[in-house]
């Protein structure tokens, strides 16, 4: 794209030279420089592309002036981060911005990322080509025209899916932040977001049993938390928290899950200062998430009623999110209100479209039979 612009193009032109390899690297070995080969094979056949289907004069001189031009050189820097930022295009809709950063940076399928977002197939291809040709339609070339802020909160959504259901998506999301923390590693935001996702993602070996079911975080069996991924998640969250002026939402989510990380005992959980945590987070961004969350921390410390008192006005902003549900459910039989906690675990059971979680909670439900 840096060469020769046309997204779709190098796009193509890119896969079909990772065919090539595929078919010609067990037969004839793997070069001395396989990004070189791929460069120079997908230059090749994007010039050859664009001869072909340009049948106009101007089109045709443009391309023959490409393919006289000297052998294209191969950058001695990674462009991840510079797609990225592309991909967060502000002429973009924020529901593009994801879609085309998994399609072109993280490189799944339109077919994986239909399934990710719940929808047909050929409804994710139509978003995703509309985004490539706004992108074209606003001069958009191999730059970075995203703002940081569109980039970061494209990664925690990335991230999120992946660690409800893609432990690669996950994964490739930690590694894309990274590369955002390498270029930027004063940014307190930055650095709170790749912490958050370190925290996380250090529990990923007890979220499930071997069979796939879920297990609650007071449950988990801590010892199979990476603690590698905790002791470095946590430094960056203590360094997210100290450098910025005023707190940032990555920042205080880290602070958050490293107090969970510090935790031995799920009953040794600092909850008066988690509490406190998300009474700042409220205050910098507008999610009723966090109240929820919030309401979680409220009935730790102060007891279930306080915390259901909470929910009670968020009905109309998740009226169609399993999670209002699914925390009423357990705060209900917190409370000693089995039947009614049986009744919100099956509303969660059916308002979510995660198959572990539906199994997870129509499981507690039937213990409250």
């Amino acid at each position: 794209m840096r060469r020769y612009g046309h997204f779709d193009a190098a796009e193509d032109a890119v896969q079909e030279a990772l065919i090539a390899a595929h078919a010609q690297w067990p037969v004839e070995g793997t070069p001395a420089d396989p990004k070189a080969w791929l460069i120079r094979v997908a230059a090749r056949r994007l010039v050859d592309s664009l001869r072909a289907e340009q049948a106009r004069k101007r089109r045709e001189e443009t391309v023959a002036a490409w393919a006289d031009r000297e052998e294209v050189p191969v950058p001695d820097t990674d462009d991840t981060l510079t797609l990225l930022f592309l991909c967060c295009h502000p002429a973009l809709p924020r529901d593009a911005q994801v879609p085309l950063t998994l399609r072109a940076v993280a490189g799944l399928t339109t077919a994986e990322i239909a399934r990710a977002f719940l929808v047909p197939e050929p409804t994710m291809a139509k978003r995703i080509t509309r985004a490539k040709h706004r992108i074209r339609d606003h001069g958009g070339r191999f730059a970075e025209p995203g703002s940081l802020e569109a980039v970061l909160q494209v990664l925690y959504l990335v991230f999120t899916e992946g660690h409800t259901g893609r432990a690669d998506l996950a994964a490739e999301a930690i590694r894309l932040t990274e590369h955002v923390h390498r270029s930027r590693p004063a940014d307190a935001e930055v650095t709170g977001l790749l912490a958050l996702m370190l925290l996380t993602d250090s529990r990923r070996a007890a979220r499930a049993t071997a069979a796939g079911a879920l297990v609650p975080l007071a449950e988990q069996d801590r010892g199979r938390w990476d603690r590698a991924l905790i002791a470095r998640g946590t430094a960056l969250a203590e360094v997210a928290l100290t450098r910025g002026r005023v707190f940032g939402q990555y920042a205080l989510q880290a602070a958050i899950a490293a107090v969970h990380a510090e935790a031995g005992d799920a009953r040794d959980t600092d909850w008066p200062q988690i509490l406190a945590l998300y009474h700042l987070l409220e205050q910098v961004t507008d999610n009723p998430v966090v109240t929820l969350n919030r309401a979680v921390a409220t009935a730790m410390v102060h007891g279930p009623g306080a915390g259901l008192e909470l929910t009670e006005g968020l009905a109309e902003r998740l009226a169609t999110n399993h999670r209002l549900a699914a925390v009423r459910a357990h705060l209900l039989e917190l409370a000693g209100e089995p039947a009614s906690a049986r009744e919100h675990y099956l509303t969660a059971a059916r308002q979510t479209t995660s198959t572990p979680e539906r199994e997870y909670l129509l499981g507690r439900a039937a213990r409250l039979r």
